[in-house]
């Protein structure tokens, strides 16, 4: 089995994970950690600072006093989420972390919001293996309700994505973007 260390660095490098016996005994093991973690989050009554622990297990570092995640919440990873100050993450979200998930500051994250780092080979005989990239939500983003952000795609500083889009490239700062799949509505009022 994979240490931790040499996961995330084979991630992290946006390296294709290819999926033999030693990488699926590795997610395999990190995926029943993250399950045993998110049942209990998610299938028992916490207030915030329970939470608060819960979650920080999960991710394997501590989150800031001001974080608030609205269970149930779920994950098949969960060491590779990085959370900024004042992160708020609604009910039903789910997230594909092992290519990264980067949260900045004053964040708001909708109910049922999927964020998905991974992909797969086309080749059908390749198919198994994993593609990493990383999702990077900037600062005071709001994501609406039952948004679906794939790998690779980076969320700019200040910017609204709608309600129901799907995220297939990067958004410009201080703009909205909705639809599927998402495109420009308009610049952010900043008056």
């Amino acid at each position: 089995m994979l240490e931790l260390s040499e996961i995330l660095d084979i991630f992290n490098e946006g390296k294709t994970l290819t999926m033999d016996e030693e990488a699926a005994l590795t997610c395999n093991y990190y995926s029943q950690e993250a399950q045993k973690i998110t049942c209990e989050l998610n299938y028992k009554y916490h207030d915030f600072d329970e939470i608060r622990e819960l979650f920080s297990k999960l991710i394997g570092s501590e989150v800031s006093d001001d974080f608030r995640v609205f269970p149930p919440f779920f994950t098949d990873f969960g060491k590779n989420i990085h959370l900024g100050k004042n992160v708020f993450i609604n009910s039903g979200c789910k997230f594909q972390d092992q290519g990264g998930i980067y949260i900045g500051d004053n964040v708001l994250i909708g109910h049922n919001v999927v964020l998905a780092t991974l992909n797969h080979e086309e080749n059908p005989k390749k198919r198994g293996n994993l593609i990493p990239s990383p999702i990077k939500i900037g600062n005071d983003v709001w994501i609406g309700s039952n948004v679906t952000v794939v790998s690779g795609v980076t969320i700019g500083d200040g910017a609204i994505v709608a309600a129901g889009a799907v995220v297939t490239r990067d958004v410009a700062e201080n703009t909205v973007v909705g639809g599927v799949p998402a495109r420009y509505i308009r610049d952010i009022s900043m008056d």
